[in-house]
């Protein structure tokens, strides 16, 4: 997630002019989100797209809108006109894809076959390789709207890049030319590369739903903007300080509040309590590894975790007739970071 205001320069090294790839032609082969928006970055960097295949209608719109005057073409034909494809389909498509191609006699000796995929590195190209063509895994760790401004973003954007070590000069020149920056991802890491960016990406979406979805049944009106200000500070603190950044009832050690957030979920959103649970458990490990949970007051905390996991109430230490915690509780109300809320992130 990138804010506003915060895009980053591109500081990679220029390559030296022998090390960039010369004017080439572009194809696209699936024109879904991010195809098209490539091709026209290649475009505004001198390269000329002259070819483009999409099946469904929006296909075909976005391809109009970002490609005006390309002509749509089947994949093979794309191949014919093209020295550098673009192979932007699905995961589980690129190696049924890269087969039939090769297969009917469509990749040709010098073809610059580009994937998009974070999933697969340069060896799903092995078919095409075999052929004659060069091989480059190019994947754009960013979001894709299907609409110009994609084009605009790819400003700053780091690429996991994987290609032959001989390729690897032209791959990150491509990568530089779009106005983005390569980071070089090993052939037997870009599974877990991938992994990585999609728990830090699209999990967040699905936990930021959630978060929205039981705002409202609190009755909140804009949890939007409640939400807004909140996480923004909680993911540039987590970018900045890692798991120094992490505050909250869990990371405190706060059983009886965990105990009592896991009863509400229970009442007004059972579909939530696993993922409540599984996230609070992962938090009290790295805040226990990370010294910033007591070890005396993880005991009761993960024994409520215990307990929200089997489906009962977790027990939590008596509050004193004086108001103050029981053997056990948390002494230090405000946290190892000052008065609630005073760093910006979510307590």
């Amino acid at each position: 997630m990138e804010r506003e205001g915060r895009r980053r320069v591109n500081t990679t090294p220029q390559p030296d002019p022998k090390d960039r790839p010369a004017r080439l032609t572009v194809g696209v082969v699936g024109a879904g989100r991010v195809g098209p928006a490539l091709a026209a970055s290649l475009q505004l960097a001198g390269h000329r797209p002259v070819a483009v295949s999409g099946v469904s209608d929006a296909s075909r719109r976005r391809a109009a809108a970002l490609l005006p005057d390309v002509p749509l073409m089947t994949p093979a034909e794309v191949l014919g006109h093209a020295e550098l494809v673009l192979l932007t389909v699905p995961d589980d498509a690129l190696p049924g894809l890269v087969a039939g191609l090769a297969e009917t006699g469509a990749v040709r000796p010098g073809h610059l076959l580009v994937h998009t995929s974070g999933r697969y590195g340069a060896r799903v190209l092995d078919p095409a390789l075999r052929a004659g063509a060069l091989p480059l895994a190019l994947h754009p760790a960013m979001t894709f709207t299907g609409t110009p401004v994609d084009v605009q973003r790819l400003a700053g954007c780091s690429f996991g890049v994987t290609a032959p070590e001989e390729l690897r000069l032209a791959a990150e020149a491509l990568v530089i030319e779009m106005g983005g920056e390569p980071e070089w991802i090993a052939e037997d890491r870009r599974p877990l590369y991938h992994a990585a960016l999609a728990l830090g990406s699209n999990h967040l979406i699905t936990l930021v739903a959630q978060s929205m979805e039981l705002l409202r049944t609190a009755g909140v009106g804009a949890p939007d903007r409640m939400l807004g200000p909140l996480l923004g500070a909680s993911l540039d603190n987590a970018l900045r300080s890692g798991d120094a950044a992490l505050t909250g009832p869990v990371a405190r050690g706060d059983a009886g509040t965990v105990a009592a957030h896991i009863t509400e979920l229970r009442a007004h959103a059972p579909q939530a309590v696993a993922g409540y649970l599984a996230m609070a458990r992962a938090t009290a490990d790295r805040a226990l590894d990370h010294g910033l949970l007591k070890p005396e007051l993880a005991e009761d905390l993960l024994g409520v975790l215990a307990d929200g996991a089997a489906g009962t109430a977790g027990p939590t230490r008596p509050t004193g007739t004086d108001g103050k915690p029981g053997p056990g509780g948390n002494p230090d109300p405000e946290g190892p970071d000052g008065p609630e809320g005073t760093d910006g992130g979510a307590r």
